[in-house]
């Protein structure tokens, strides 16, 4: 969840290190600092909690303009409050080792305690101060021996940078579950949590695995296990074009964003769809004929957002394959022991692919013997070197905390993964796939006159209903999950409590709640459930309630009788969770624009959430 950046070179240190952690600020924060050392070996630390801002208003005043190399970071608070003390960088008990960190140190009290008897003073309540001191405990000259003697003491998740005065131009990197990535330039280097912060700069870049760590000088990169071991880097070009990770004249990440989501689900349609075979090929799945005809069960392994959808994944994969489907959080699937054999199918939903539960409780199926199918947006990330086969979908960088077009881009994964499946166990017929497959080539183009025309009215709307402090979400079927992302949805960016149901569930609890001063957002495309849809409508407003529905265009049904009325293209039943979460992320971006609030980094929440 923190923001981790390290560099190596002639440029201007703090400059490239502030601008790393300016990138880095959707993944979630409350303090920062960065720690640089010069050509002479002087340390210059500057630390501040709050924003980004504070810390830069800090360097103004006195900068660090001198370096060679140096580390920065922005923490969310684990261990200890988000006060300046307690920001990172640490160092140890002489002030010569210097460490960032992400994750969670969960031995650090016994730890801490034993070096305390022995006379070291801690000036902090954070974990990572006690990797800083027993590295520093450790040193004999050598940094990369003193944090490989070190590792085994630690338990816990984490990932960390360590540099040290006594053995210069060097930056260590350790992961053992959050993520590091190490970027490759011209006789300098660069060192991450994430690809945005080193993007600007290099393309070329070395994602390290669990128990990996990794030497980074200016003109050289050596990897080890935690064996001493060396491994040969595995080198990949990242293809996201730099630009992507700007506003581009957008107001906010989340608007640029919810306006990309054609070009993304074009872009993860492209090259994998033949309509006129009525197929799909997906060659990175690694799924041949034979092992998908041994697939008896298929378990969906996500979190969040990505759970969400995950919960439409099982309408298109049962419907459209024939095979039972279950749908699992990964932070409750790995403290279970799930019923799993070698014809069990997991497919595994994370944007990121560093997902901390969801990459544990993808072990445990691996583990058991699932065959394991990953569906993420980066490449080289955890989640897609897990897996025995991976889709990616080409969303590019999303930026904005509130996941908006790398949702609808797992949803067209979904269904051609499902198309996939379905067309090689012979469940789903050649004519059927090519009416299906046809739908979403025309999909991008329907969300398209959505985003031109629904902007306008739902900021109007947005404005009428931003004093209300709950909201319900009702929908069936295929919409049912999307009630529970545009809930979830409202509720990141704006902080109003939000709820999504079954509509067909209102009368065993949520019923109680509506009153005339409960909005209630109703999704009611013109499917096999429609009038059921009605019928919980009226039940709404027969207490008052006030209405928000979202209908196909000429849809007359409902003037009259809701409050407010979205129409929205006339698309077939499996496009229309997809073209129905549009309007929902909308809402909750101008109602949270309305509010006041921090569109782009929510309170409390990070883009990826690397930690149990």
């Amino acid at each position: 969840m923190c923001g981790i950046v390290g560099y190596i070179g002639d440029k201007k240190v703090s400059e490239v290190i502030i601008e790393g952690l300016r990138r880095l600020e959707y993944r979630g924060y409350d303090s920062a600092g960065i720690a640089v050392v010069d050509r002479d070996g002087t340390l210059s630390m500057q630390r501040s909690a709050g924003k980004l801002t504070r810390l830069c208003e800090k360097l103004e005043k006195n900068p660090i303009d001198h370096g060679t190399y140096g580390l920065g970071h922005t923490r969310w608070a684990t261990h200890g409050r988000p006060t300046e003390e307690n920001a990172h960088p640490h160092t140890d008990n002489d002030g010569k080792i210097v460490v960032i960190h992400n994750g969670i140190i969960e031995n650090y009290l016994e730890l801490k305690k034993e070096m305390e008897s022995k006379g070291h003073l801690f000036k902090t309540d954070t974990d990572t101060e006690v990797a800083a001191h027993l590295i520093g405990k450790n040193f004999d000259g050598s940094l990369i021996d003193a944090v490989r003697i070190s590792i085994p003491m630690l338990r816990g998740h984490y990932a960390f940078l360590v540099i040290a005065v006594n053995d210069p131009d060097k930056i260590v990197a350790v992961r053992n579950g959050p993520p590091i990535v190490i970027g490759l330039g011209e006789d300098e280097n660069f060192v991450a949590s994430d690809i945005p912060a080193i993007l600007p700069y290099t393309r070329k870049m070395v994602f390290l695995n669990d128990g990996e760590i990794a030497e980074v000088t200016r003109k050289n990169l050596n990897i080890y296990d935690f064996n001493g071991e060396k491994i040969e880097p595995d080198v990949q070009t990242i293809n996201w074009d730099p630009i992507q990770v700007e506003k581009g004249g957008y107001k906010h990440f989340m608007l640029k964003e919810i306006f990309e989501q054609p070009r993304a689900v074009r872009d993860t349609l492209y090259g994998r769809i033949a309509p006129e075979e009525g197929d799909v090929y997906i060659s990175e799945i690694n799924l041949d004929e034979e092992q998908v005809r041994k697939i008896n069960r298929i378990i969906i392994d996500a979190c969040g957002t990505s759970w969400h959808a995950g919960l439409v994944g099982k309408f298109y994969l049962e419907q459209l394959t024939g095979l039972p489907v279950e749908v699992d959080y990964g932070s409750e699937l790995r403290y279970r022991d799930p019923i799993v054999n070698e014809n069990t199918l997991g497919l595994i939903i994370t944007q990121s692919g560093e997902t901390a539960d969801t990459i544990s409780a993808m072990r445990i199926l691996k583990e058991k013997g699932a065959r394991l199918v990953s569906i993420c947006n980066v490449a080289g990330s955890m989640a897609s070197r897990q897996s025995h086969g991976v889709v990616y979908t080409h969303a590019g960088p999303e930026i904005g905390v509130a996941s908006t077009k790398a949702f609808t881009s797992q949803l067209i994964a979904l269904l051609l993964i499902a198309v996939h499946i379905g067309r090689r166990n012979g469940f789903l017929k050649k004519e059927e796939a090519m009416n299906i497959l046809e739908d979403m080539m025309k999909l991008p183009h329907h969300m398209e006159i959505g985003l031109e025309h629904l902007p306008g009215k739902l900021e109007d709307i947005a404005k009428e209903l931003s004093n209300k402090r709950d909201f319900l979400y009702l929908g069936r079927g295929l919409c049912y999950p999307i009630a529970l992302e545009g809930a979830l949805k409202l509720k990141e960016i704006s902080y109003i409590h939000a709820e999504g149901y079954p509509a067909g569930e209102m009368k065993h609890g949520p019923i109680a709640l509506i009153d005339e001063n409960m909005p209630v957002v109703a999704l009611a495309p013109g499917d096999k459930v429609y009038e059921k849809m009605l019928s919980n409508i009226e039940e709404v407003k027969a207490r008052d309630g006030i209405v928000l529905a979202l209908v196909d265009t000429n849809d007359t049904n409902l003037i009259g009788k809701a409050d407010y009325i979205i129409e929205l293209p006339i698309v077939p039943d499996l496009m229309k969770p997809i073209l129905y979460t549009v309007p929902l992320q909308l809402l909750a971006y101008y109602i949270a624009v309305k509010l006041g609030a921090d569109v782009d980094q929510p309170r409390n929440l990070a883009k990826s959430v690397t930690v149990e």
